[in-house]
């Protein structure tokens, strides 16, 4: 039977300033804990620490752009683009560009604090 998500719930983002994410299917907002899917409003200026996550992450960005940094490389998604980032890879996500940014998150299994595995490098 279909499941109609009437509103997301509002998780609390890491980084400064203060990042929005509505999570529409995931672990907070329905008990869904293989999938989650999040839209990301993230200002100007915001940042992460860095993380290796146990989750792949596909992120989709409709307006603005967010920086992806890893080991290797940094890629700057703009509206439109799209990047995956596999599990147990470091990444840093960012907004540092005028106008932020948002942004569809889609985390496979969903995202939960645990699996972040946040560091400061």
């Amino acid at each position: 039977m279909p499941q109609l998500i009437k509103k997301p719930a509002i998780i609390r983002a890491s980084g400064e300033p203060p990042k929005q994410i509505e999570e529409y299917i995931g672990r907070i907002s329905c008990h869904q804990a293989d999938v989650s899917i999040a839209r990301m409003r993230s200002p100007a200026g915001w940042s992460e620490p860095g993380q290796i996550p146990d989750f792949d992450e596909y992120t989709v960005v409709l307006k603005g752009s967010v920086l992806v940094e890893s080991r290797k490389n940094t890629i700057d998604v703009h509206a439109g683009e799209a990047v995956i980032v596999k599990k147990g890879e470091w990444v840093r996500y960012s907004t540092p560009h005028p106008g932020g940014a948002e942004y569809i998150s889609v985390c496979l299994p969903a995202f939960s604090p645990d699996l972040v595995n946040r560091n400061e490098s």
